[in-house]
C-alpha cells in the first residue's frame, strides 16, 4: 500500500521533514554516502533559468530508503518564482507545461478526457491557500461543453475544479469529499495542488514538484490526513506541490552550520551536510544492521536543538513575510501551465491575457 512509504519514516531516522523528494533523495545520500541508492532513478537537467530533476522510485527497496511511494517525482527548481519577473514566469509555466504533459501521457489520458482539480489547503491560512489560488485561475470548462455543440469543442478538455477546503472546516476528510465527486462526474484523473514543507529555507516558493504517486495531505508538518492517490479513488492522481513552510529547527541548524564553517569571516560555505557515513549495503540503510560508532552527525545536532526549542516553541513552523505576494506569483506560473496543458485550442497568449 503506498501509505506504507510516508515521510514519517524519514523522519524517525534523520529528524527531517520534507514533502520534496528530491530533498528525500539529498538527505540519504548525505547521512549514508552512497552515490547511489538501489532502486532509484536520478537525471538532472539544466534548462534556461531553471533546473530540473527527475526521480524515479522504481520499487519497494527504493521506496523505504527515500520515504516514498514508488512512482514519478519532477522537480522543477528556479529563483525565477521568487523574482516577479513575469517574462520568466511565462517560461516557466510552459516549463511546467511540457512536465505535466508528459504525466498525462503516462496516466494514459486522452485529449477529451475530464479531469477534475482540487485545490487542497486552508483558504483562510495564506501559506496554505495556494490550492484554493489557482483554482481561482483555472479554465474550468465542463459546464461550457456539456452545452455547446460538437463544433465548438475542438482543442478543450471538460475540466472542473473544487476547493475542498480542510477537516477542521467542514468536517469532512478531504478523501471523502473527493471520492464522491469524481464517483458523481465520471473524472479521468485528478489533479491535486497542495502547499507543501521543505528542509532548506533556500527552495521556499522557488520549487515545483509533480508526482504521479498521490498526496497525503499535512504530511510534511506532522498532521497526515487520509491518502489521496489511485487506490483510494480509483482514477490516476497527479499531484502538483510548492514548498511554502519550514521547520523552525531546520533554519537554527543550518545557521550553527554556517557559523562552523566559518560563514561570519566571508569565506566560502560549502552547502549542505557533511557526510558521515558511508555504505553502500541496503541492510544498512534501511537499518537492518548496525553501523560502526561515529562521531556526532548532523542528525544528532538537528534532534539535540528540537528538545532544546520544543519547551520554548513547540514544534514552530515558519514562513516567508513576503508569503502573500510569492503565493500570487506561484499562483500564475501554476495556474496558466495547467490551462496551456489542458486545452490545445487555446493560445499561449490568450491564457495569460486571461490571468492578468
Amino acid at each position: 500500500m503506498f501509505q506504507a512509504y510516508h515521510t514519517d519514516s524519514l523522519f524517525e531516522k534523520y529528524n527531517v521533514r520534507t514533502d520534496l523528494a528530491l530533498e528525500s533523495h539529498q538527505v540519504v545520500i548525505e547521512q549514508e554516502g552512497p552515490p547511489e541508492l538501489p532502486g532509484v532513478r536520478v537525471k538532472t537537467e539544466e534548462v534556461e533559468g531553471a533546473v530540473v530533476t527527475r526521480i524515479t522510485v522504481e520499487n519497494d527497496l527504493g521506496a523505504q530508503l527515500m520515504g516514498k511511494a514508488p512512482g514519478n517525482y519532477s522537480t522543477i527548481e528556479s529563483r525565477a518564482l521568487r523574482e516577479h519577473n513575469r517574462d520568466l514566469q511565462e517560461n516557466l509555466a510552459e516549463l511546467l507545461a511540457k512536465e505535466l504533459e508528459w504525466f498525462f501521457e503516462e496516466a494514459e489520458l486522452g485529449p477529451e478526457d475530464g479531469v477534475l482539480v482540487v485545490g487542497l489547503g486552508n483558504w483562510n491560512a495564506t501559506p496554505d491557500a495556494l490550492g484554493p489560488r489557482v483554482i481561482e485561475n483555472l479554465m474550468v470548462t465542463r459546464h461550457l461543453l456539456e452545452m455547446s455543440p460538437p463544433e465548438l469543442r475542438h482543442g478543450l478538455r471538460p475540466i472542473s475544479a473544487i476547493s475542498p477546503g480542510v477537516l477542521g472546516l467542514t468536517g469532512i476528510e478531504t478523501g471523502e469529499i473527493i471520492l464522491g465527486v469524481v464517483d458523481r462526474i465520471g473524472a479521468k484523473a485528478v489533479i491535486c495542488i497542495d502547499a507543501l514543507a521543505s528542509r532548506s529555507v533556500e527552495r521556499l516558493c522557488t520549487t515545483i514538484q509533480i508526482s504521479d504517486t498521490g498526496i497525503n495531505p499535512g504530511a510534511g508538518v506532522g498532521n497526515r490526513r487520509l491518502a489521496i492517490n489511485e487506490e483510494s479513488l480509483g482514477v490516476p492522481v497527479i499531484a502538483i506541490g510548492v514548498p511554502t513552510v519550514v521547520h523552525a529547527v531546520t533554519i537554527v541548524s543550518d545557521a550553527m552550520d554556517l557559523l562552523e564553517k566559518g560563514s561570519l569571516n566571508g569565506s566560502e560555505i560549502e552547502q549542505g551536510p557533511q557526510r558521515v557515513q558511508f555504505s553502500v549495503d541496503p541492510d544498512i540503510l534501511l537499518g537492518k544492521k548496525q553501523q560502526p560508532p561515529t562521531s556526532p552527525t548532523a542528525v544528532d545536532k538537528r534532534r539535540l536543538i528540537g528538545q532544546v526549542l520544543e519547551p520554548y516553541m513547540g514544534s514552530m513552523i515558519v514562513t516567508p513575510k513576503e508569503i502573500d505576494i510569492l503565493i500570487e506569483e506561484v499562483t500564475d506560473v501554476i495556474a496558466g501551465a495547467l490551462n496551456i496543458s489542458f486545452h490545445e485550442g487555446v493560445d499561449y497568449n490568450e491564457v495569460f491575457k486571461y490571468l492578468s
